[in-house]
């Protein structure tokens, strides 16, 4: 979904919610774009960086939101993404406000002394504009807990704050908090949890789900969902996946992929005859399509689309990746009566514990894990019931009903 595209909704949202027209107002626009060029000093030679952060709005606290290092990060993405962010902290009512940053480049073409030069002298360009009660960055695509502590180090160095704070997303022993790697996940089951019983008459045995995009949020959701018992079918990323009708042994083929082990050429399956049925490999694309009682896109955005979307059988979308059903993809979708649980609800688990986190570097204690896993199942449990019950109210689709509890939790705001 492009900004102009998540813009609209916003206005199509609040009319619907009868939500005060000023708030819409001032939602249309960002508080500030902030674009930096900044020189970074790379085997002898210097290369010039663009880097962005876009702060939408703060009326629920302090700006947050991910920092991307891809080679499309462009001023429309990150303000998109600002602006989701925006909603997302609303939808689950956590002290935010919603923003996103960016570096234009390909991380895999650096070394990583090379990303951490690049790193530390974007958090120079922008450490005027980030703090514990301005903005507070995160990871997100080609981001990890390691360019997270070189972000808190530098911001340290450079305002001589010793705040851990400032970032969210940092390794356990610099500060991160416990349950930070499975939260996106862990908060996707637990919002499929409430749901799947009102759209299935059976039991979560019984439920088929094929999972596309088996980094950390894919593989985490996979796991998870096999634990509480649903039968994962289908896997794939970007070189391909595996399918097998008895269901896939998950434990297994993660310790597989952990050992760098290419996701299509693994294939364990699950059951004692399980063995006696071969496996069938399935595409990055076509795993859109296979039968399976639940869809959970968990790669890249515009992922189903206009295009694709009279292949998909799945009864239930489980949005895990940002933006990966188009609009007009959706509005097909929801005209054939598919259920979909949008992107601002179902990934939202990873800003929850985020906010934990920060939480805990301002008050300067550690969270046991089962204390983290407590809280945000409250949290998200909390959400769904009130974006279901806001469907409900408005006779609406949950992405609908998303933007309205977002929306009005906003406005509670003075």
């Amino acid at each position: 979904m492009h900004l102009k595209s998540s813009l609209d909704f916003l206005v199509s949202a609040g009319k619907i919610g009868k939500i005060n027209p000023k708030l819409i107002e001032r939602l249309l626009l960002p508080d500030r774009k902030i674009e930096v060029n900044f020189p970074v000093k790379l085997n002898h030679k210097e290369e010039i960086f663009t880097g962005y952060r876009v702060q939408w709005n703060n009326l629920l606290g302090p700006y947050k939101g991910g920092v991307r290092y891809h080679i499309k990060a462009n001023e429309d993405e990150v303000s998109n993404l600002a602006f989701l962010m925006v909603i997302k902290n609303a939808v689950v009512n956590i002290p935010f406000g919603g923003g996103k940053g960016g570096v234009q480049f390909n991380p895999q073409h650096y070394s990583a002394k090379e990303i951490e030069n690049i790193t530390r002298n974007f958090v120079r360009a922008l450490a005027q504009n980030i703090g514990p009660q301005i903005d507070i960055p995160a990871p997100d695509v080609n981001t990890n807990s390691q360019i997270i502590d070189w972000m808190a180090d530098e911001y340290q160095k450079i305002t001589g704050d010793k705040t851990r704070a400032v970032v969210t997303g940092k390794s356990i022993e610099n500060g991160g908090s416990w349950g930070r790697i499975s939260a996106t996940g862990r908060g996707g089951r637990e919002v499929l949890l409430q749901a799947y019983k009102k759209y299935f008459n059976k039991l979560a045995s019984q439920i088929t789900v094929a999972i596309q995009g088996f980094g950390n949020v894919g593989s985490q959701l996979a796991r998870l969902l096999d634990q509480s018992g649903f039968k994962v079918i289908a896997l794939a990323e970007a070189q391909g996946g595996i399918w097998h009708s008895d269901g896939l042994d998950i434990d297994r083929t993660l310790q597989a992929t952990i050992q760098k082990e290419i996701l299509k050429k693994t294939c364990f399956c699950k059951g004692e005859q399980c063995h006696l049925t071969k496996c069938r490999f399935v595409g990055p694309k076509n795993i859109l399509s296979q039968d399976v009682d639940i869809l959970a896109p968990a790669a890249l955005e515009n992922q189903i689309t206009k295009e694709n979307v009279h292949q998909i059988k799945a009864k239930l979308i489980l949005e895990m990746a940002n933006g990966a059903i188009t609009p007009e993809a959706e509005k097909i979708l929801l005209k054939k009566g598919k259920i979909i649980i949008p992107d601002v609800l179902a990934n939202s688990g990873g800003v929850v514990v985020s906010y934990f986190e920060w939480l805990q570097n301002l008050k300067n204690k550690h969270w046991e894990k089962a204390l983290v896993y407590k809280k945000l199942n409250k949290i998200m449990r909390i959400a769904y019931k009130n974006v279901d019950e806001m469907a409900k109210k408005y006779k609406t689709d949950l992405r609908t009903a998303s933007y309205i509890v977002a929306l009005k939790n906003l406005e509670k705001k003075p």
